[in-house]
């Protein structure tokens, strides 16, 4: 089994391009946003303490993300893997995946990360804003508090997966098809 880890900054196209790779490499895409929303709509025992937490305006504790995620990899069959994006998020995530991976003694295949000028992230971002509306993506004090945040959390990310051996960049300036050309041929390794 293949797991790989999506990263990029906000606006790099992650979702654009997961759609690709989950369909070329026969992988089953987990977005923790989408797998919060669908285990309260199941009403599992962890969609019900994550229902409570989120009502009462709290984040969902690590435990109960990585719960998610442990039964998403328990219980998807028919697939060559799996494509993680929006975890791990911080190194305490990262060493809890390891040690999930660790009890099917599996290990992470490889981190993919789309990289981009924080220039481009705000254009990106404030361009999505015009075209979707959101209104959340218009200020710029708020995508500039995206990009701080994005590199607080996941430049250390970055080097964990260097040292590890399982970190890879791909140029994320060009046409989508030019940027997915450079996705797939680094997965074509794996």
């Amino acid at each position: 089994m293949k797991y790989y880890i999506l990263f990029g900054p906000p606006g790099a196209g992650k979702g654009t391009q997961a759609t690709a790779m989950v369909e070329k490499y026969n992988l089953h895409h987990i977005s923790t946003g989408a797998l919060l929303r669908k285990e309260i709509a199941a009403g599992t025992e962890l969609g019900r303490l994550a229902k409570g937490l989120i009502e009462n305006g709290n984040l969902v504790p690590d435990e109960v993300v990585e719960g998610m995620i442990e039964n998403e990899f328990n219980t998807v069959k028919g697939i060559d893997g799996f494509l993680l994006d929006g975890f791990p998020r911080t190194l305490p995530q990262a060493e809890a995946l390891d040690n999930i991976l660790k009890k099917s003694s599996e290990e992470v295949t490889a981190t993919v990360s789309i990289m981009i000028p924080d220039e481009m992230i705000m254009e990106r971002i404030k361009g999505r804003a015009l075209k979707e509306g959101r209104a959340d993506d218009a200020s710029e004090d708020i995508i500039n508090n995206r990009i701080a945040t994005y590199h607080a959390q996941t430049e250390p990310l970055i080097d964990y997966y260097k040292s590890a051996g399982k970190y890879h960049e791909a140029d994320g300036v060009g046409t989508i098809e030019e940027i997915r050309e450079r996705i797939f041929s680094i997965m074509d390794k794996f």
